[in-house]
């Protein structure tokens, strides 16, 4: 059998000012052809699914398309949606005839011309390969789920934690293909959106209403003729047409039984709407202050109005500002994005002082510039090695290491991952056990920091990913949705 393989992954945020072009799936990782199956094996839902196809010991031959992965960033620019679709509708075409497709999608993704591009890409490549061919489609549990998406595909699954885990999404995938084209099982397909979204403050799987969500879907996929239950609380920040959370159900052949655990679903997010909403992030110049204060060990101080992950810039000053306003005394480490900041200490070079205005120049709406008289520490950045979110490396482009007082910050061309990995601040040779504090550019992903972390201290900073989703301009998501307007207290799902 011959399946083909294509994959298309990047998380917008309506409220970014950083595009999203070709360049950045560059930074990031961009492959063709049997580059895939060189590149892919092993991470991410691309490779778990290969590694379901292997260990299924069948004589299966791969026909792999593309793979993209931008992380998250503003809408795509069009030439970029264009590439893939084409890439794709071309693939399909030259790979002749194919048994299957797994189509690895983010699922929250928007161009500037398209408010929901996995259910156009998903659409054209039905239309190559027809309605007999089945589809099946790996998502990020944060993907807005549409009916466009739904109805191009014959079965879908999403992640099932946070922080994800998608090799395990895609070996999922991988073995519900394999069943269906074996025979095993016939899927039938239910979803629902959910009037809802919320900010990210309770995004975590381990605890919380978001655990009594995801576990209410692993008990679903216990019961006689579950394929598979996914839950989808849509990323915060996407302002598109058919935007709000949604659930998905697969069974066996079984539409009654996949609207009933689909309505289910819903409902039980509905239930715990409120639960969802509660805050626990501190205002900046709290949060800084409670850091300081901290006994020894590591404090993360976690920048949720500049989340990298989420799609911000990375360029927010809040923290630093607050920092240098406070005159901490802490070994603290703080990332920025600064190509102007980074050629002036590059000019300057390693031991000379600079005074530069940093930050601020991308993320014009929430933050501005703050002055820094530093020494340049070291010079580093370029294509760095590091499994974040399960894939293996990314290009900070320049970077250099500021020393100001007990503060170093790692300043570079390109966002890269935000400071999120201690790799960051290791390859300028800095061990991340000396500090104190360090700003992290997400609001849930600080677990390459887990062993030293003692202390983790959300700051309610401004930002193209702040909690404060009702301070958003709000254009396009449907209307009524909850919180932003009033809502019954009961649904009919």
């Amino acid at each position: 059998m011959k399946i083909a393989i294509a994959s298309y992954g990047q998380e917008t945020s309506s409220f970014s000012p950083a595009l999203t072009t070709l360049e950045t799936f560059r930074q990031y990782g961009l492959y063709e052809g049997q580059d895939i199956l060189t590149h892919c094996r092993g991470i991410a839902s691309v490779g778990g699914f290969l590694q379901a196809i292997d260990d299924a010991d069948v004589d299966w031959t791969f026909a792999p398309i593309v793979h993209g992965w931008a992380g998250a960033h503003g809408p795509l620019t069009p030439e970029t949606l264009a590439f893939f679709h084409d890439k794709t509708v071309k693939g399909l075409k030259t790979a002749g005839d194919i048994d299957a497709l797994h189509f690895a999608l983010h699922g929250a993704g928007e161009a500037q011309n398209e408010p929901d591009t996995e259910g156009h890409l998903l659409e054209a490549a039905r239309r190559v390969i027809g309605p007999d061919i089945p589809i099946v489609v790996s998502l990020d549990h944060h993907a807005n789920l549409t009916e466009r998406m739904v109805r191009n595909c014959d079965a879908l699954v999403g992640h099932r934690t946070q922080p994800h885990d998608p090799f395990d999404t895609g070996l999922l995938a991988g073995q519900m293909l394999i069943d269906i084209l074996k025979g095993r099982v016939k899927p039938t397909t239910a979803f629902r959106k959910i009037p809802l979204i919320t900010h990210q403050e309770q995004f975590l799987t381990a605890h919380g209403p978001m655990k009594t969500w995801f576990d209410l879907a692993r008990d679903m996929e216990t019961r006689d003729g579950v394929v598979s239950a996914s839950t989808f609380p849509m990323q915060p920040w996407l302002d598109v047409p058919e935007g709000g959370w949604a659930a998905a159900v697969v069974t066996d052949n079984n539409p009654t039984l996949a609207e009933q655990c689909v309505i289910e679903l819903a409902r039980k997010a509905w239930e715990l709407r409120d639960a969802f909403l509660v805050q626990e992030s501190l205002p900046p110049a709290e949060a800084v202050r409670r850091a300081e204060a901290a006994p020894q060990g590591l404090v993360v101080l976690s920048d949720t109005g500049d989340s990298v992950f989420g799609g911000a810039p990375g360029d927010s000053t809040c923290l630093l500002r607050e920092m240098l306003d406070q005159n901490i005394r802490s070994a603290s480490l703080v990332p920025m994005v600064d190509a102007a900041a980074v050629a002036s200490a590059i000019d300057a070079g390693v031991g000379a002082t600079v005074t530069v205005s940093l930050g601020g120049k991308l993320d014009t709406t929430f933050c501005r510039p703050v002055e820094v008289t530093a020494r340049v520490a070291a010079i580093g950045g370029g294509t760095i090695e590091a499994a974040v979110t399960s894939h293996g490396s990314f290009d900070m482009g320049r970077a250099v290491l500021l020393e100001a007082g007990p503060i170093r910050i790692a300043v570079s061309e390109e966002r890269g991952v935000g400071g999120n990995h201690p790799v960051v601040y290791e390859h300028f040779g800095l061990d991340v056990a000396d500090a104190k504090i360090v700003v992290l550019k997400t609001a849930s992903n600080w677990q390459y920091y887990a062993k030293w972390t003692t202390e983790v201290i959300r700051a309610n900073t401004p930002g193209s990913t702040m909690s404060d989703i009702g301070g958003f301009d709000w254009k396009q998501l449907p209307r009524p949705t909850y919180p932003l307007d009033d809502m019954p207290a009961e649904m009919a799902f």
